[in-house]
């Protein structure tokens, strides 16, 4: 085999350009096992568990591989939100936890239900101590299984966000006759991409450090990214370049695609904006005032003002404050995604 051919594919295919934008390119040599140079003062990195976390390995550890066996979607969950803990550590520490809320809200729950109880409302005691433990272990349990879930949805979210200025890259340097390996290489120096700089590192980790050919790691990391439409792209670079099309036709026709993608969720984004306006209007601003007016009225008129008086309180110190805030939330939630 010749030393310097354009890539690990050339020794099985005759395409001397089979990962190229264009047919013509500079060979370089073949990726092997090779030494990494790392910038001075930097020294790797290794996931390591916190001492929480290795006690509850110890304690569930044997266990927990069971369970984690068993539950294929929390690896691939972990895997697409990046989670540096395998998912048999992960289902332990979830165990630990719950564990130790579930004796602190016990406790907690006993002790109120006893000062209930001593104040007269032995009822109410039992049903806090209780309810409080039970309901509190249960939300636990799901919140801290489902994390991993919710952080893969957050960083679908962000690539979604970001995929049409990065796309926009990817066909500029397509333009320039960029290798393919060379473009991800690039993108994963990027900050400005979010989470697309990450998905784009990894699968230059796959080239550089662990010798993998760039289509196998593009491969890999559609099967690992949270976003549909990023995996719709990596699959679309493969299919492309095992049926000999070119990549750069594929680059320009993506960016398009993804920028007019991003004009229509601009335009429904508007829409609820607008939508969004007209219920604060009626529901924050005319439906208090006019409820404010009727109830002083009534006051006025009826005999039970202090009942009314505190309604008045109630409304103006609490429903108003929450449906302004609720609404605040929502629009910045929306400027987010």
């Amino acid at each position: 085999m010749s030393p310097e051919v354009t890539s690990r594919f050339d020794a099985l295919d005759t395409k001397k350009a089979y990962l190229k934008t264009q047919k013509a390119g500079a060979q370089r040599e073949l990726l092997s096992s090779h030494v990494v140079k790392l910038p001075r003062g930097v020294l790797p990195q290794y996931a390591q568990l916190t001492a929480l976390q290795q006690t509850a390995w110890k304690m569930f550890g044997p266990k927990a591989e069971v369970a984690a066996r068993m539950n294929q979607k929390l690896e691939d969950d972990m895997l697409k939100a990046h989670m540096r803990i395998r998912p048999e550590e992960y289902i332990a520490f979830v165990w630990f936890v719950t564990m130790i809320v579930g004796i602190a809200l016990s406790v907690t729950g006993v002790v109120l239900g006893i000062v209930l109880a001593l104040v007269g409302n032995l009822i109410a005691g039992i049903i806090i101590a209780v309810v409080l433990p039970v309901l509190g272990t249960i939300l636990t349990y799901f919140v801290m299984l489902s994390r991993p879930s919710s952080i893969a949805k957050s960083r679908a979210r962000d690539i979604d966000r970001k995929i049409s200025p990065a796309m926009s890259f990817v066909s500029a340097m397509a333009s320039a006759d960029v290798n393919i390996d060379v473009i991800f290489k690039e993108l994963a120096r990027q900050p400005i991409y979010g989470e697309i700089k990450e998905e784009a590192g990894w699968i230059t980790r796959d080239t550089e450090l662990l010798g993998v050919d760039i289509l196998t790691a593009i491969k890999k990391g559609a099967t690992r990214t949270p976003s549909a439409k990023f995996q719709d792209f990596l699959q679309g670079v493969v299919t492309t370049t095992t049926s000999g099309g070119q990549l750069k036709p594929y680059f320009l026709t993506k960016a398009e695609q993804y920028e007019k993608e991003a004009k229509l969720e601009m335009s429904k984004r508007l829409e609820t904006l607008g939508m969004l306006a007209e219920t604060f209007v009626t529901v924050v601003v005319a439906f208090p005032l006019f409820l404010v007016i009727i109830m002083a009225i009534m006051a006025l008129v009826g005999g039970q003002g202090r009942f009314i008086l505190n309604i008045l309180y109630a409304i103006v110190f609490l429903m108003i404050p929450l449906s302004q805030f609720g609404f605040i939330f929502v629009i910045w939630n929306m400027s987010q995604e």
